[in-house]
């Protein structure tokens, strides 16, 4: 992970103080701002080497992987299903995914703060692969799948399984064109080095 200055590490918890806080589990080197919430922590698996910014949320059934960069602002939202991040994976300010959903139709109520029993939420699995980026102010629903490689723009809405390796934008996101695989290559060079550390 990149080095930070003394100065900024003065803003994340110290590792004696991420591990008091008993996630499912907290891999090394793990950087978390003391200006994040964080709720339900042990149901918060996080790898190695990860990074996670300023007035970040996350809620709940939530798996992050080895490498991965959640820029500020951004919003796990995961009380009812499940968010899975997987290695590389970087999502940029003002991310926001959500495994759960009220039904907008008006054949139940909508809210949290109505009984379960007059609503009808729709919730499920929120995937995203290895060496994915997610541009600032998207946001993620249920059913969503991100398989490896796949870029999206800023400002998209994923609704749906996305094919591995597209760069996609829009609302709703849709397919730009092929992405380079060369970061494939990239990460055989970077573990190489890691190894020889």
């Amino acid at each position: 992970m990149t080095k930070i200055s003394e100065n900024m590490r003065k803003g994340y918890y110290t590792q004696k103080q991420l591990l008091s806080m008993n996630f499912a589990h907290l891999g090394t080197n793990v950087l978390i701002s003391k200006k994040a919430s964080i709720y339900l922590p042990e149901k918060i698996s996080i790898g190695s080497n990860v990074r996670i910014d300023d007035f970040c949320l996350l809620v709940g059934n939530i798996y992050i992987g080895n490498y991965v960069h959640i820029a500020a602002f951004t919003g796990l939202h995961a009380s009812i299903g499940s968010i899975f991040i997987d290695d590389y994976s970087t999502l940029s300010s003002q991310v926001t995914i959500y495994s759960a959903s009220d039904d907008y139709s008006g054949k139940s109520m909508t809210n949290s703060i109505i009984p379960e029993e007059f609503k009808n939420v729709i919730s499920d699995e929120i995937k995203i692969g290895r060496h994915v980026i997610v541009g600032t102010g998207s946001t993620i629903i249920p059913n969503s799948i991100i398989p490896d490689g796949v870029a999206i723009g800023a400002m998209s809405l994923v609704n749906r399984q996305l094919d591995p390796w597209i760069i996609y934008a829009g609302i709703p996101c849709h397919k730009i064109r092929d992405r380079d695989k060369n970061i494939l290559n990239i990460e055989r060079e970077f573990l190489s080095k890691e190894i020889q550390k």
